[in-house]
């Protein structure tokens, strides 16, 4: 593509398009002695990287041993290797830790800041660029990349209303993928990608909360529970159980465990087949305990009325929700409850039934999957074996991985090796 707008006599070693997580990482991977531009549509960096993990920032993974940790990376793993190998999980925590952003590791591996902020993670980015010296145009948006069949001639942005070229020796995409649009990942990068040569796969909403209609779900919207058996259904046979932490949304449902089964929920929906989600509220106790929990709490509260025993168990919340579910009174005592009832209050205990009607949509999305096609970048460097001078990094590449950490180290990684070649 030809342009005839002005040009910035200024060549720079380096241009990054898009100055999120991955490019900030990019820019700060660098040589000092190095000309740096970030290009941001934006005007502050980082947008999306502040209200990651509700703010809190969810920076990486503490799964230290390598072949585990890419198994999460599903078929991305044997295009990993290389680049984890050179910059691994640890190289992140160094690099934070050593910058004076002490870290910590919650349940299931994930690593936070100490304050709790996604600004102490942000703030040592920012102060890394300044201490490189990196310029930072914000507010510019890309309007075209001019190109050959083999190199990138220059980027073509519109900053107050003028349309200026910028020319490098090489080009950093980092731009992100389409999940939370508000933040300016609209996807962007996916067209000027295709146009260059390179295969893109449609990229859809991956990590993203479950929409369900159940009316008694708002009642207890807020609700959290922690360490529960979760299983999924496909038309009536489960084919997922995993332990972990279910949110009870004015929507539905969300949570960690929740996130990571949504894209096998969307595939099942697409084919509209039938999902529910059955939670275990008691999965530390099979069938027989039980029983046998139950029938002495009713016996040894004869005159208590069964809301008030189950309480005892069950969180409070959640009681009424599967009383009415098994059809039984909330005022029943505890010496009129028959064998059947107990049966049936076993079934609902270890069986909440959630039947979900959809998924939220990208705006709502944790990540998105799809991207660029792995088998065309040299993950040594990140660099593109179709155009000679453009890197792709973070969530430009077509890489599924589940909540926890696993999407910020993609572009830690990825950004590091781009911007150290």
């Amino acid at each position: 593509m030809k342009s005839n707008n002005s040009v910035i006599d200024t060549v720079y070693d380096t241009i990054i398009i898009g100055g999120g997580a991955s490019g900030m990482m990019a820019a700060s991977s660098i040589s000092k002695n190095k000309k740096v531009l970030i290009i941001e549509k934006n005007n502050i960096l980082g947008k999306k990287l502040l209200i990651t993990g509700g703010g809190r920032c969810n920076l990486t993974n503490h799964e230290l041993d390598l072949r585990k940790l890419l198994k999460n990376y599903k078929q991305a793993e044997q295009f990993l290797y290389s680049a984890f190998t050179q910059y691994s999980v640890k190289d992140t925590l160094d690099f934070f830790n050593k910058r004076n952003m002490p870290t910590k590791v919650e349940e299931y591996g994930r690593v936070f800041p100490v304050s709790d902020s996604a600004r102490s993670v942000y703030n040592v980015l920012f102060k890394e660029l300044n201490n490189r010296g990196v310029e930072v145009l914000s507010n510019a948006k890309v309007t075209n990349i001019i190109h050959d069949s083999k190199n990138i001639d220059g980027v073509e942005i519109e900053i107050n209303k003028k349309k200026i070229i910028y020319k490098a020796k090489r080009y950093i995409l980092a731009t992100g993928g389409t999940s939370h649009p508000e933040t300016g990942s609209t996807g962007d990068a996916f067209s000027w990608l295709k146009d260059m040569g390179h295969c893109v796969f449609e990229p859809k909403a991956s990590l993203v909360p479950l929409r369900s209609n159940e009316a008694w779900i708002k009642k207890i919207q807020g609700l959290a529970l922690q360490d529960i058996k979760i299983n999924l259904f496909v038309d009536d046979k489960k084919v997922i159980s995993k332990k972990g932490k279910i949110l009870f949304t004015h929507f539905g449902v969300s949570g960690p465990t929740i996130l990571n089964m949504s894209k096998e929920i969307g595939e099942s929906l697409d084919k509209k087949q039938k999902v529910y989600v059955g939670i275990d509220i008691m999965s530390g106790l099979d069938h027989g305990t039980l029983n046998k929990t139950l029938t002495d709490l009713f016996q040894n509260n004869p005159k208590k009325k069964i809301v008030n025993i189950l309480s005892e168990l069950i969180n409070k919340n959640l009681t009424s929700i599967i009383l009415q579910n098994s059809k039984i009174s909330e005022d029943i005592v505890g010496n009129a409850v028959t064998k059947e009832m107990r049966i049936i209050l076993i079934e609902n205990i270890k069986n909440v039934k959630i039947n979900i009607h959809g998924l939220l949509d990208e705006n709502d999305a944790i990540v998105s999957d799809g991207g660029v096609d792995l088998k065309e970048i040299d993950f040594k460097n990140m660099k593109s074996k179709i155009i000679n001078n453009l890197y792709i990094i973070g969530d430009l590449l077509n890489i599924d991985r589940p909540s926890g950490g696993y999407s910020l180290q993609i572009c830690w990684t990825t950004g590091y090796l781009a911007g150290r070649e």
